[in-house]
């Protein structure tokens, strides 16, 4: 991008800038539940739960959790399965993996007191740069910057900055650049730069330039280069991956995988899922090969599912099977034995799979799979 550098001074003096952005906020800013009773805990897990999740699908999630684990202490003493299930929905698990890892330290080192410095906050799991800024300055004002997407965006018009605010070093010397002139109001100022950000600065289509408390201070605004700003680098494009699923029943109950402790999607349950797209056929012969005998199948409607790096796009079917032997879990296949029930209740199953779960608990109305079948037709 071509463009002059930015306007350094603006940040370097930021006096004229904080108080109608100040002004504006407290008029302006939305009622939100982690809002109305502020303090460390709370802004810390409704920080970690606004991680790649719009707002409106957090307020509910947030005060359930908040009923759950009141406290540090009760979030680090949560059985694991009981915290999944309750994340299920809001996707990326290992925010709320680390969340308890974070509060069993602050309860072993700080005796469950959530540290109030910046450099203390970045010890702790799962919590990068911008969640200690966003803590220690709002629940203890520290004079620490926020830099999050929205942060970089208002200040990238603001300045008319084209550097990429993809790159790591950007945001670094971003946060710098604040750091030196936080004013003394900083956790108001943090909350106001992200409240302009998601409200008004907006990330996609032309931004409310008309109702900005910046707008005679914005030097993009000024050149009418708003849309230029900020300039990011593509993403690179996904990587398909293409999987058959199967919900696999004996009349009322149905099987459930454990994922492996590590990687993607991290020891939660789905359904048994296979590489590639199976035919009807094939997908009979695999359940077989996991030593089940199939005697209905129904072809389910595919599914994607959309991830930061992958998408999957999944083939679904359903097949009625003879009754389970009860050691079908001990097979060395980590599969469980479920009711349909427990699927909603008991077993943390991700977002991925919410265009099969209603599957559970729908009659077949499959074909009849004759037992003499040849094995490798």
């Amino acid at each position: 991008m071509k463009t002059k550098e930015p306007n350094k001074e603006m940040l370097r003096d930021l006096s004229k800038c904080v108080t109608p952005l100040i002004s504006w906020y407290e008029n302006n800013k939305r009622t939100l539940p982690w809002r109305e009773e502020v303090s460390a805990y709370r802004v810390w897990v409704s920080e970690i739960m606004l991680q790649q999740t719009r707002v409106e699908a957090v307020k509910p999630y947030f005060q359930r959790f908040m009923e759950a684990y009141p406290t540090i202490q009760s979030l680090a003493g949560a059985q694991a399965e009981e915290l999944l299930k309750m994340w299920e929905g809001l996707g990326y698990y290992s925010r709320v993996r680390n969340m308890q890892k974070a509060a069993q330290v602050i309860c072993e080192r700080h005796g469950g007191q959530m540290p109030d410095t910046y450099e203390e906050l970045l010890e702790l799991p799962g919590i990068g740069s911008y969640t200690a800024g966003a803590i220690s300055s709002i629940a203890f004002n520290r004079a620490v910057p926020a830099v999050d997407g929205n942060v970089l965006r208002v200040l990238a018009r603001l300045t008319m900055d084209g550097a990429d605010i993809a790159d790591a070093k950007v945001k670094k010397r971003v946060f710098e650049e604040l750091s030196a002139c936080m004013p003394k109001e900083s956790g108001i100022f943090n909350q106001a730069l992200m409240e302009l950000g998601a409200t008004v600065c907006l990330p996609n289509g032309m931004p409310k330039c008309e109702i900005c408390p910046w707008r005679d201070l914005c030097e993009a605004r000024k050149a009418g280069r708003m849309m230029e700003f900020p300039y990011k680098s593509p993403k690179k494009a996904r990587k398909i991956e293409e999987k058959t699923l199967f919900i696999i029943r004996d009349g009322e109950r149905v099987l459930l995988h454990q994922r492996a402790d590590k990687g993607l999607l991290a020891g939660l349950y789905e359904f048994p899922m296979t590489e590639g797209t199976l035919s009807p056929q094939q997908a009979i012969e695999t359940v077989r090969e996991m030593g089940f005998a199939p005697l209905m199948i129904q072809k389910l409607p595919q599914a994607k599912h959309i991830f930061t790096h992958k998408e999957w796009h999944m083939t679904g079917y359903m097949l009625k099977v003879e009754p389970f032997d009860e050691m079908a879990d001990m097979r060395g296949q980590d599969l469980h034995i479920v009711s349909p029930k427990d699927t909603k209740d008991a077993y943390p199953i991700p977002s991925a799979f919410s265009a099969f779960t209603p599957y559970v608990g729908i009659a077949l109305t499959g074909e009849y799979i004759k037992t003499e079948l040849p094995q490798n037709q």
